[in-house]
């Protein structure tokens, strides 16, 4: 193949468009599905230059994550611990741990999931069932390599309808040491940055120690090549074979730094106990939000977090939506907070319950949580009505509150408040007043 037409350029309004040899050499690169883009090529061709040189510095079969035209992450095929997998959600993949190559894409895709949403993948080796496999569930773009076996391009083949990238490239193309860009109709030309990582580039140690283990100069190797492949100004932390977090493109090297340490703070805590033991729902997919944790109206300090009695009496899990479910129409009445007297009353049309919060002593001039107060409604059966006092830190803090002084004791849920600061709610009705 000579030449291949693009739909467009790097933006829509960039035509025509197309890639090819200035010599009128066939290009190195066979597309075996899909029909790739203008910044598809861009994302491939760099990033199989990262996972070669890679795997040539190193030894070990390496894959990355590519998105616009910067790695999100590499990494190579050093086995994962069991918190690892299970971080990266690929715990369920069967045998991850037989494929070197699968293992270094788990590891680069679970690195940053979110910059690596609609990524373009490069592996080292040929692609395998098992990395085919691991592709099929995840938001892909494309894929360049320079193999694959039967079924794993059978399985790729069917991503996005028919649709995905799929790209395989000569590994024995060479490029020529001159390579040229024009800019607004000016020729640049310059060497091909042909800069290896060899042991040699660590032998000039300038502390007092000597020694760097070979875990250290693997680590170091990914990460001054994922540099060399990464938009300007850049910073990487590697570990484990596994660049862990890349800030790329900032004007700031201070920024990039910041931008890398968080996504690195972010995948350490990933792998933690207590996020691992995250209760999701069964249903949903895996970004779903998590079961709320199980709480008593006692323990309670903010009042979003509070359940209605109905939920309570039934013994049931409360779900993020259960409120909602148990009451149309329900909502919430929110305005300036008063530090003095915030409360929150509950309602139900079957029974009272008075939801108990942290309390702070009762103020002389404030009412004793212990009093409840009784409001009666000329058409509706009579109403209870209690309340408890909580913190104002603890609940003026989260929710704005109206003030408790806008209800008093001697008037009727009709009349309490103007009509423009409160909507009348019919006595069948459940919900959560905040005042």
């Amino acid at each position: 193949m000579k030449e291949f037409e693009l739909k467009y350029g790097c933006n829509p309004n960039q035509k025509p468009s197309k890639i090819y040899m200035k010599d009128g050499s066939d290009l190195p690169i066979t597309i075996l599905n899909g029909r790739p883009g203008y910044i598809n090529f861009l994302d491939a061709f760099n990033s199989w230059q990262l996972v070669k040189e890679i795997k040539e510095a190193t030894g070990m079969p390496a894959a990355t994550s590519f998105k616009h035209v910067s790695p999100t992450s590499a990494a190579v095929g050093v086995p994962m611990s069991d918190a690892l997998k299970k971080a990266c959600f690929v715990d369920d993949i069967e045998g991850l741990d037989d494929s070197a190559i699968a293992t270094a894409y788990a590891r680069a895709r679970g690195t940053d999931r979110m910059c690596s949403f609609g990524d373009w993948i490069a592996l080292s080796d040929v692609c395998d069932v098992t990395t085919a496999n691991l592709i099929k569930r995840e938001v892909s773009d494309g894929i360049i390599a320079p193999g694959y076996e039967p079924e794993a391009l059978e399985i790729l083949k069917s991503k996005k309808k028919g649709n995905y990238n799929v790209v395989q490239i000569d590994p024995n193309y060479v490029p020529n040491p001159q390579e040229t860009k024009d800019v607004y109709g000016v020729t640049f030309e310059q060497g091909r940055n042909d800069f290896k990582v060899t042991d040699e580039t660590f032998a000039n140690i300038v502390t007092e120690k000597k020694e760097l283990p070979a875990e250290a100069k693997r680590d170091l190797t990914i990460a001054l090549l994922t540099l060399k492949y990464t938009q300007s100004n850049s910073v990487c932390y590697v570990v484990d074979g596994q660049a862990i977090g890349v800030g790329a493109g900032q004007q700031s090297r201070i920024h990039c730094t910041r931008l890398a340490g968080d996504k690195a703070d972010h995948w350490l805590l990933r792998q933690t106990e207590q996020v691992l033991n995250l209760p999701f729902k069964d249903s949903g997919s895996k970004t779903a939000s998590a079961v709320r944790r199980e709480t008593t109206p006692s323990t309670s300090t903010c009042p979003r977090t509070m359940k209605t009695s109905s939920a309570m009496e039934n013994g049931k899990p409360c779900s993020p939506n259960s409120r909602l479910r148990s009451s149309a129409k329900t909502r919430e009445r929110t305005s300036r907070p008063s530090p003095e007297s915030p409360s929150v009353l509950t309602r139900s049309s079957r029974s009272l319950t008075t939801l108990s919060v942290p309390t702070s002593p009762a103020s002389p001039t404030s009412p004793s949580p212990a009093a409840p107060s009784a409001m009666t409604s000329s058409s509706k059966p009579a109403t209870t009505w209690t309340w408890s006092w909580p913190s104002p830190v603890s609940a003026c803090s989260t929710t704005k509150l109206r003030e408790a002084s806008l209800f008093s004791a001697n008037r009727t849920p009709s009349a309490r408040v103007p009509r423009k600061k409160r909507e009348l709610r019919s006595a069948d009705r459940k919900g959560v007043y905040k005042l």
